[in-house]
């Protein structure tokens, strides 16, 4: 296992908020974003003959070729099969993400939901023809037209995984076992100097998720579309928190090192912490609380500058084959986006722990999207605070 997922303060540039272009409604599925208007780029018809290479941009994790880990290899399969030799850079956050494609130097990206959509919306990321990507078919409904990959129905790349922000507790520490976010906003007194906190900008979307259902006078739709009225009182519950929080974690590393010598017992984690925590002695759970979670899915997006299309197009197909899906589930820690490769990891309880088939599950998730003034919720009569208010507004929260 190989998690190395960092999401660092990002803002749009000055023309994609003008052009109300970073990101979309939340949630697994369904509509475009507001207000989108991508160029009309097309995507192509057939494939021609492949180039010999193809230059990738990848989470840490994403593009193993048994150098990092020599059980860990699905890029050499690839270049024997297809003739294209793969060149990678692992980008640390979806900013840089963006800003290496905007360079026209890479054929595709392993897009984020706040980093997909500036893609779509300044043309650096190519519609997708998905008949040309035969193991999409697969590819589980629920990542398909989802608010963060698809403009009006059209797909602009591959669904690679997804996961969930949990709530983690230590069993023995934290009683009655929580069912709410409650446990790290109005109720983390209890554990004053214990509770944390995933350390990003992003996190007030888990603020405003929880208000939406305990403030309904607020009228939040969507935590990642908030008003200043809602983004000001989810700013306002997080700098309450700040006062019960004992650490702010990125590194997952630290947040099982706290949670195994109790320095934390309770606040938000990914199910593969949980697992890696109770697997080193840490009695802890981790879960969906009732009013759901934010969480994360990746799409592997093709430039509209792709030198190399057509080797672009062969790895699309061949990192959401069932057998290499999964190995690069297992190897994340996430959960695969093809439903077949749920029958080719190697803990056959894999896709169970990680829900990778449960629907239902991921309709409780709203995946991570980047706020831009034009509120995504559909809203017209009012502007929303824009990402770079959000980083501005972490700041002061942190103190």
């Amino acid at each position: 296992m190989r998690l190395t997922r960092t999401l660092r303060a990002t803002s749009c540039a000055a023309a994609l908020l003008l052009a109300a272009a970073c990101g979309s409604s939340s949630g697994s599925g369904g509509s475009s974003a507001t207000g989108l208007n991508p160029p009309d780029l097309k995507a192509p018809t057939k494939l021609g003959k492949t180039e010999g290479q193809v230059d990738l941009v990848a989470w840490a994790g994403y593009v193993e070729d048994g150098s990092n880990d020599p059980k860990a290899d699905w890029v050499s399969g690839f270049e024997r099969q297809t003739g294209c030799q793969v060149h990678s850079k692992v980008a640390a956050s979806s900013d840089e993400m963006v800003k290496l494609m905007k360079t026209g130097e890479y054929d595709a990206v392993s897009a984020s939901g706040d980093a997909s959509l500036r893609l779509i919306a300044s043309g650096d990321a190519a519609p997708v023809n998905t008949a040309l990507v035969p193991n999409y078919k697969d590819v589980f409904a629920g990542l398909k037209n989802g608010a963060w990959n698809s403009v009006r129905g059209r797909m602009y790349g591959i669904p690679h995984g997804r996961g969930a922000n949990l709530l983690m507790y230590n069993t023995e520490k934290v009683s009655p076992a929580p069912t709410s976010w409650s446990a790290v906003f109005d109720d983390a007194a209890a554990h004053k100097g214990h509770v944390t906190a995933y350390d990003s900008p992003i996190y007030i979307a888990d603020a405003a998720l929880y208000l939406k259902a305990t403030k309904p006078e607020l009228k939040i739709k969507d935590p990642y579309a908030l008003d200043q009225k809602q983004f000001d009182a989810a700013v306002s519950l997080l700098k309450r928190q700040n006062t019960n929080v004992g650490e702010y974690w990125s590194d997952y590393l630290k947040e099982v090192s706290a949670f195994k010598s109790g320095d934390s017992v309770v606040g938000t984690t990914w199910q593969v912490i949980a697992n890696l925590a109770a697997s080193e002695g840490a009695k802890v759970r981790a879960l969906v609380p009732k009013e759901g979670s934010t969480g994360w899915s990746d799409t592997w997006m093709v430039s509209a500058k792709a030198k190399h299309p057509n080797c672009a197009y062969k790895w699309l197909n061949w990192i959401v084959s069932p057998k290499v899906n999964a190995q690069v589930a297992e190897y994340f820690g996430e959960a695969p986006a093809n439903a077949r490769a749920c029958a080719e990891t190697s803990d056959k309880n894999f896709c169970t722990v990680y829900h990778a088939a449960d629907e239902n599950y991921w309709k409780r998730i709203a995946f991570w999207n980047t706020p831009i003034e034009q509120c995504l919720d559909g809203r017209k009569d009012v502007k929303c605070v824009p990402y770079a208010k959000w980083v501005q507004a972490w700041t002061e929260i942190k103190g």
